[in-house]
């Protein structure tokens, strides 16, 4: 497998756990939302990262995305 999609899927689980991180933090009793707030920005930064990730790889040509079938 590429490396590069070996990066994208490594980000990929990067933002489910760190959405998962934030819900753990939202639902337990600890009543600290700044471990909630770091969660949810680390989310928005790996998912801009993600997204940029895509795009140049597409663009490059390292990835390329499913024709549809007719």
């Amino acid at each position: 497998m590429n490396p590069y999609k070996l990066l994208i899927v490594a980000a990929l689980i990067g933002v489910l756990a760190s959405l998962g991180w934030a819900l753990f933090h939202l639902s337990s009793d600890q009543g600290n939302p700044d471990k909630m707030l770091r969660a949810l920005k680390l989310r928005i930064g790996l998912s801009v990262l993600l997204f940029l990730m895509l795009f140049v790889a597409w663009y490059f040509g390292l990835i390329s995305p499913h024709q549809a079938q007719r």
